[in-house]
């Protein structure tokens, strides 16, 4: 007969020690969607036209990589040498509509602020000082956080790309969950988001190119080339997407998340373009993991081939400028993307961070105001002149750098 004072069975006993910064693996209905899903073979999900498996192995070896990574002068340009400036932005600014119904407000690194047609959509918001389950270690920001969560008015969703720390935070998901907002989030990932205190009914989970709908905005979760993961283990059991929104009216967003450059994007245009701005990633890459991060050149051409190939559209560069995660120089993607659609004709809004903008407009933030930043040295400690380099929080390996137990204390806005 079995004892009823019997301890917990080893599964709950491990749940319950895991550190709550870790999240939680999927289990149950949910995890038997996942095996379900197309995208899910041999236990783990895959990449999109990558024969080589779900995660891009980094090319060269680790002991180069280290070499690179550390050498001083490397370290000093990847930091600005005086405070990266934060547009002056207020609660009153974003309480007035847009003329033509849609705005972005780049946050910094991957968060932006899309007002689409009355409704307000938060894209991987990141509040935190650093993108690590820790307090005391991992990236820290480059600069402040341009308004605090509660000066953006009402959310009506929250859209999540992947897990990774430096695209969902727990301390900003714990804030937003004590609102009324909804969660929009891939396959699995709504696992993490049910432990930090995210009703389930307020979670829309999706495969790749299932849409949901939040009012009369639709949302689509489309293919990404990334991997996922938060914890000692990575089990692939949580999916990357990138995002598109559209509203009745015709107003058409894409959000990229991270990825390599893939084929793919040609067929989301073709389904759901052109799109009036879309959010590409152009930071954190390198040579070392060339298939999960792109270049500002890729960046560009994926913003074509989403646009059918044509310079329709605007485009914001997104995941770059707060957090050191890459060997690069930390203005170097700027510049890139600058030179990259030059060279093609597409048109950029370069903001400041805090930055509103309509991309419909006739005119969006254009000037290259890294440039004045890099010509200064910061007279007193900040962000800029206290961040330490860490290993890249989402680069092939890094998961190491993630062992001790998280802090809960939450930081809506750093400073």
């Amino acid at each position: 007969m079995a004892d009823s004072a019997a301890p917990n069975p080893p599964l709950t006993q491990a749940r319950s020690l895991r550190p709550v910064a870790f999240g939680a693996d999927p289990a149950g209905e949910r995890l038997a969607r996942i095996r379900r899903s197309p995208h899910f073979a041999d236990g783990v999900f895959q990449n999109p036209d990558n024969p080589e498996g779900p995660r891009a192995r980094p090319s060269g070896s680790r002991l180069d990589f280290a070499k690179r990574y550390f050498q001083k002068e490397a370290r000093r340009r990847r930091r600005p040498a005086g405070p990266i400036p934060l547009h002056p932005t207020t609660a009153e600014d974003l309480a007035r509509p847009p003329a033509d119904g849609l705005r972005l407000t780049w946050m910094g690194h991957s968060s932006v602020l899309a007002e689409i047609d009355g409704r307000r959509v938060l894209f991987d918001p990141v509040w935190g000082r650093r993108c690590s389950p820790f307090s005391f270690a991992g990236p820290k920001r480059l600069h402040d956080v341009p308004l605090p969560l509660t000066s953006l008015g009402t959310v009506d969703v929250v859209v999540i790309s992947h897990d990774h720390y430096d695209h969902l935070d727990l301390p900003t998901i714990r804030a937003l969950a004590s609102t009324d907002t909804v969660f929009a989030v891939p396959l699995g990932v709504g696992a993490h988001l049910e432990r930090w205190g995210v009703p389930s009914d307020r979670l829309h989970e999706l495969d790749w190119w299932e849409s949901t709908r939040v009012g009369d905005l639709r949302l689509t979760a489309t293919p990404a080339r990334h991997f996922c993961g938060r914890g000692l283990r990575n089990q692939q059991h949580t999916l990357w997407a990138s995002w598109v929104a559209e509203s009745p009216s015709g107003h058409r967003v894409f959000h990229s998340g991270d990825t390599g450059y893939f084929p793919g994007f040609r067929d989301i245009g073709a389904e759901h373009g052109p799109f009036d701005a879309t959010m590409i990633q152009i930071g954190a890459y390198s040579e070392y993991w060339p298939d999960i991060h792109m270049t500002p050149a890729e960046g560009v051409r994926a913003h074509l081939d989403l646009q059918g190939g044509n310079p329709h559209g605007v485009m914001l560069p997104i995941h770059w400028a707060t957090f050191t995660l890459a060997p690069h120089p930390w203005d170097e993607p700027g510049e890139g993307t600058l030179a990259a659609c030059a060279e093609a004709g597409a048109r950029a809004a370069l903001p400041l961070p805090g930055e509103p903008f309509e991309p419909t407009a006739e005119e969006v933030p254009s000037a290259p105001w890294w440039r004045t930043v890099a010509r200064v040295r910061a007279s007193t400690p900040g962000p800029a002149a206290e961040a330490r380099t860490a290993a890249p929080a989402d680069a092939p390996g890094a998961a190491a750098a993630h062992r001790a137990e998280p802090s809960g204390k939450a930081a809506e806005s750093p400073g």
